[in-house]
C-alpha cells in the first residue's frame, strides 16, 4: 500500500513564517531579487544594499552560480541573473498556461492597435507582468516579464481591482497605500473607488499617465471559471498616439482580446455596469 504524500508543511510546523524560514536561503533569495531588479551589480554594491559582509555575499553568489541562477560578467565584474533562474521562472507560466493561451490574442491586439500588448496578474498586491507583444515603434511601452507595478497606477491593476470585492480592494489599499507617481496618480481612496466604478461600468480601465508621464494604458480583465478576475490584458503606449477620444475603440479591442483569453482558459465573464460587491 502506497504511503500518503506529505502535504505542504509538516504537522509540527506552525504558521509563523519568520520562525520557519532558513536564514541563509532567505538571504540568497533577497540577493536574487536585487539582481532581477538591476541590469548588473558589483559585489560591493550587493553587499552594501543587502547590509551583509562581502565575503558572505560572495559565498552565496558562488553557490547560486553553481546552479546557474546567477552569472558574473568578467568585464566590469558585474553579477547578473542567470539562465537557470529564467528556466525556473518559466515553470510558473507552464503551470498556469495563461501566457500560452494569451499569446495569439496579444499578438492580434498589438497588430490591431499598433501598440504594445501586455499580460499581467496580481502578485502580493502588485501587478506582475508575465508577457508582452512589443510593437515596432521607436517610442513604445516596455514591461519585461517579471516587472512589478502598484495596482492603483496600472491599467491591468485597476482592471483587476474594479472586479474585486470592495473588502479586498480596501485590504490592498491598507497594505500598499496609494503612492503618487505623477500629478495624475489616484492617491485618494474615494477618487480611486470612483475610478473603479467607472472602469467596471465601461468594461475597461484607463491608466492616464498615472505611473509615467506621457504614457497611457487601456486594460481589461480575464476571468476564471468562477467569474473571478485572475489576470488582465492591456495596450500601452505614448499619450500622443493613444488619445483619450480613441479609448472606446481601443477599449473594445482590448475587451474582445481579454474575452478570448477568458474563453481559452475556460473562464466565465463577469457582469459589467455595477460597482464591486
Amino acid at each position: 500500500m502506497k504511503s500518503p504524500r506529505t502535504r505542504g508543511r509538516p504537522k509540527a510546523f506552525h504558521d509563523k513564517t519568520e520562525q520557519n524560514t532558513v536564514q541563509s536561503l532567505d538571504r540568497a533569495m533577497a540577493l536574487l531579487k536585487r539582481l532581477s531588479e538591476n541590469p548588473g551589480l558589483t559585489l560591493s554594491e550587493l553587499a552594501a544594499q543587502s547590509e551583509q559582509a562581502p565575503a558572505t555575499v560572495y559565498r552565496v553568489l558562488v553557490t547560486l552560480q553553481k546552479h546557474k541562477l546567477v552569472e558574473m560578467e568578467e568585464l566590469g565584474q558585474l553579477w547578473h541573473i542567470g539562465a537557470g533562474a529564467f528556466r525556473i521562472g518559466t515553470a510558473f507560466l507552464r503551470r498556469t498556461k495563461l501566457a500560452e493561451r494569451a499569446r495569439g490574442p496579444m499578438q492580434a491586439l498589438m497588430r490591431a492597435t499598433g501598440e504594445t500588448a501586455n499580460l499581467g496578474v496580481e502578485s502580493q498586491d502588485e501587478v506582475l507582468f508575465l508577457a508582452q507583444a512589443e510593437c515596432h515603434e521607436a517610442i513604445r511601452a516596455f514591461f519585461p516579464p517579471g516587472t512589478l507595478s502598484p495596482m492603483h497606477v496600472s491599467g491591468i491593476g485597476k482592471a483587476l481591482l474594479a472586479w474585486y470585492p470592495v473588502e479586498r480592494v480596501a485590504q490592498v489599499v491598507a497594505r500598499r497605500g496609494l503612492a503618487g507617481f505623477t500629478e495624475r496618480s489616484l492617491t485618494d481612496p474615494a477618487r480611486l473607488a470612483e475610478d473603479l466604478a467607472e472602469t467596471r461600468a465601461r468594461g475597461f480601465a484607463i491608466d492616464d499617465q498615472e505611473k509615467a508621464p506621457g504614457m497611457r494604458c487601456i486594460a481589461a480583465p480575464i476571468f476564471n471559471g468562477f467569474g473571478e478576475p485572475v489576470a488582465g490584458l492591456s495596450v500601452s503606449g505614448p499619450a500622443f498616439r493613444i488619445a483619450l477620444d480613441a479609448a472606446p475603440r481601443i477599449g473594445a479591442l482590448v475587451c474582445a482580446a481579454a474575452a478570448e483569453v477568458t474563453e481559452a482558459i475556460g473562464g466565465t465573464p463577469a457582469p459589467t455596469g455595477r460597482g464591486s460587491s
